[in-house]
C-alpha cells in the first residue's frame, strides 16, 4: 500500500500490445496497487490524465516522445517513472536515469520484480535491477572523479534548445543567428564531448541539467 494505507496507482506506456496487457494483468491482479491509465504512448498517457504522484511504468522505444525524452516529459507530469525496456545498455540506463527516472529494469524481469520495484518507488526509493546497478556505479564515480564539461554560454544554449526538438533553423530564429553558426557551435560541442548524434547531445544536456534551459 501507499500513504496511509491508499492502493499505489500505476500506469503503464508500452506500445508492444501483448507486453502492455501482461504487465496491466501483473499490477491489477495485485492487492495493493490500483492500476491507472494504459497508453501506447507518452501523448495518450497524457491524454488520460492520470493524477499526479503515482508510478508509471515506461517504455522507451515509442511512438512519439520516446528515450530520455519520454521519462522527460512523464516526469514532468508529476509521475514517478521505472522504466521496463529490452534496451537496457549503459547509455539508456543512464539517460533515463539522468532523465529522472526513479527506476530501471530490463525486459527480461519478471512479474514479481516489476511489482517489487514499483512498491520501492512509490515510497520514494529507487530500484535498479542488480545486473544493471554496476553501470550507474560506474557513472557515479567517473562524474565525481573526472574533470568537468566545460560549454561556453552559447553552446549551452544551442545545446538547451536541440534538447527541446528544436532543428537547426529554429535553433538559428529562436538566437538571432544563422544557420551556418548553429551548425558551428554543435560541430563545437561534439568536438569537445565526442557525441555525435543528436539522442546523444539530447542526453548530454539532460547529463549537464540544461534540458529545460531556453533563454
Amino acid at each position: 500500500m501507499g500513504a496511509e494505507g491508499e492502493p499505489i496507482v500505476v500506469g503503464v506506456v508500452e506500445d508492444h500490445p501483448l507486453y502492455r496487457a501482461a504487465v496491466a494483468r501483473v499490477l491489477a491482479d495485485a492487492p495493493d496497487i490500483e492500476l491507472g491509465v494504459v497508453a501506447d504512448s507518452v501523448g495518450r498517457f497524457a491524454a488520460g490524465r492520470q493524477q499526479p504522484d503515482s508510478v508509471v511504468v515506461l517504455d522507451l522505444k515509442l511512438r512519439g516522445v520516446q528515450d530520455a525524452a519520454a521519462v522527460l516529459e512523464v516526469v514532468g507530469m508529476g509521475h514517478k517513472v521505472l522504466v521496463v525496456s529490452a534496451h537496457a545498455g549503459q547509455a539508456e540506463v543512464l539517460g533515463a536515469i539522468a532523465a529522472g527516472a526513479r527506476g530501471y529494469l530490463s525486459k527480461d524481469s519478471d512479474g514479481d520484480e516489476i511489482l517489487r520495484a514499483v512498491r520501492e518507488i512509490a515510497i520514494g526509493n529507487s530500484y535498479v535491477s542488480p545486473t544493471l546497478a554496476s553501470f550507474v556505479l560506474n557513472s557515479s564515480r567517473e562524474r565525481h572523479s573526472g574533470p568537468k564539461l566545460v560549454l561556453s554560454d552559447r553552446e549551452r544554449q544551442v545545446l538547451s534548445l536541440l534538447a527541446a526538438g528544436e532543428r537547426d533553423q529554429d535553433i538559428a530564429e529562436a538566437m538571432n543567428i544563422t544557420v551556418r553558426t548553429v551548425r558551428s557551435y554543435l560541430d563545437r560541442i561534439r568536438d569537445k564531448t565526442g557525441r555525435r548524434r543528436r539522442p546523444e547531445l539530447t542526453r548530454l544536456a539532460i547529463e549537464e541539467g540544461i534540458a529545460h534551459r531556453a533563454d
